[in-house]
C-alpha cells in the first residue's frame, strides 16, 4: 500500500539511523530498542571495584585472593527493558515524522538520564511537539502522570498510536497518553470537539485536554527544525503554549543540517541559525528590565555527559539539545495578574 507520499510524487529520504538497513526495503518495519539502566550497571561496577579496596581483600585457605564474582547475565536482566517501534526505513519529506532520526535517540538518552538522577520528570504532565513515531514521549511516560504526543497527518498519527498500543507494559500504570492532531499553521488552542467525534476525527481534542496540555510542565521535542517556515509556525505555537497556564520548560534536540549557500558562497546551517535567531541568553535578558517583548531563553546542554541509555548509535558532531523557557513581556504579564 503506497504512503501518501509516494502517490503524490513526493521524493524519499532515509534518516541516517537507517543507514546499512536492506536496498529497497519499505513499508511499515517493527525494530526493537534496548534500553540498558546505565545507573544501575555503574553501581553493580562500582560495588564490584570497592569489593578490590585492600580493607575488603580475602583470601582462601591457600592464600590465594578471592576475587568478586561476577553478576550473570540473568542478574543484569532488571538492568534494562525494551521499546518496539513501528517505523518506515524511508518516507516523503511530509512523513518524515514515520522515520527514527538521530535528534529523537539523543533527546531520549537525555529524558531516561534525568528520569534516574531526579525527579523533575515524575508525576508531571508533559507534551511533545512533533512526537513522529512517539518514542521520547513513550519514555517519558514510563515515569510522568500524563503525556500528550502531538503531531500532524492521519497516517503520523495512525503509527504513533500503533507504537502506544505495541509498549502498552512499559507505561507507568497510573499514566495516561493522548496521542492528538497539532498543526502548527493553525493557532493553538486547536478546534475541541464538542461530543462523540466520528473516526475521522479520533485524534481530536477535548477541552479538558486543552486545559491540561496548557498546564504542561515539560514539553519535548526533536528534530523539528529542518525548513525556515516550520521554524517559524514552531515558535508561534510554542508562544502561544508556553504563555498559557503553569511555567514550562522545553528541552528540544536538533541536528544541524548543512548546505551549500549561493549568497555565501560556502556550507553553512542556515536552518540552524534561523533557530538561533529566536533565542536570548539569560543574562541579555537579565539586562532588559523590564521585558518590553517575549523573549526565548536558550541555554545548550552538554550532552557529552549524558550517557547512551538506547543501545549503540552514532550521536555525531551536529545534534544539541536545548533548554528553552518563555520569559512574558511586561504586557502579558500585567494581563495575567489582573
Amino acid at each position: 500500500m503506497e504512503s501518501e507520499g509516494e502517490e503524490r510524487g513526493y521524493e524519499e529520504v532515509m534518516s541516517e539511523v537507517h543507514l546499512g538497513c536492506p536496498p529497497g526495503f519499505s513499508g511499515p518495519h517493527i525494530s526493537l530498542f534496548t534500553i540498558s539502566d546505565v545507573a544501575r550497571s555503574r553501581d553493580v561496577r562500582d560495588s564490584e571495584h570497592q569489593a578490590l579496596d585492600a580493607q575488603n581483600l580475602e583470601f582462601d585457605e591457600d592464600g590465594d585472593l578471592l576475587l568478586p564474582r561476577r553478576a550473570t547475565n540473568a542478574q543484569h536482566s532488571c538492568d534494562s527493558f525494551s521499546v518496539r517501534i513501528q517505523h518506515n526505513i524511508t518516507s516523503s519529506i511530509p512523513n518524515v515524522g514515520l522515520q527514527v532520526w538521530k535528534a529523537e535517540l539523543v533527546l531520549s538518552d537525555f529524558i531516561l538520564h534525568k528520569a534516574s538522577c531526579s525527579s523533575e520528570l515524575h508525576g508531571v504532565i508533559a507534551l511533545e511537539l512533533g512526537a513522529g513515531t512517539g518514542l521520547v514521549g513513550l519514555l517519558l511516560a514510563h515515569v510522568a502522570n500524563t503525556v500528550f504526543l502531538t503531531d500532524h497527518g492521519t497516517e503520523i498519527l495512525d503509527n504513533c498510536a500503533k507504537n502506544v498500543q505495541l509498549n502498552f507494559g512499559l507505561l507507568n500504570y497510573q499514566a495516561k497518553i493522548y496521542v492528538r492532531e497539532l498543526d502548527w499553521f493553525n493557532q493553538w488552542p486547536p478546534k475541541a470537539k464538542v461530543e462523540e467525534a466520528p473516526c475521522t476525527q479520533k485524534y481530536s481534542w477535548t477541552f479538558g485536554e486543552i486545559e491540561d496540555a496548557e498546564n504542561a510542565s515539560i514539553l519535548v521535542a526533536a528534530d523539528v527544525i529542518y525548513s525556515d517556515e516550520l521554524t517559524d509556525t514552531f515558535f508561534s505555537t510554542l508562544e502561544r503554549l508556553m504563555s498559557r497556564g503553569s511555567t514550562k520548560v522545553l528541552y528540544m534536540a536538533l541536528e544541524k543540517r548543512y548546505n551549500f549557500s549561493l549568497s555565501d558562497l560556502d556550507v553553512v546551517a542556515n536552518g540552524y541559525s534561523h533557530f538561533r535567531s529566536y533565542l536570548r541568553d539569560e543574562d541579555e535578558i537579565e539586562s532588559l528590565e523590564p521585558v518590553r517583548m517575549p523573549n526565548f531563553v536558550g541555554k545548550r546542554i552538554d550532552i557529552s555527559q549524558i550517557p547512551r541509555y538506547v543501545g549503540e548509535y552514532d550521536r555525531g558532531r551536529d545534534v544539541e539539545i536545548w533548554h528553552i523557557k518563555y520569559y512574558r513581556s511586561k504586557h502579558e504579564a500585567s494581563v495575567t495578574l489582573g
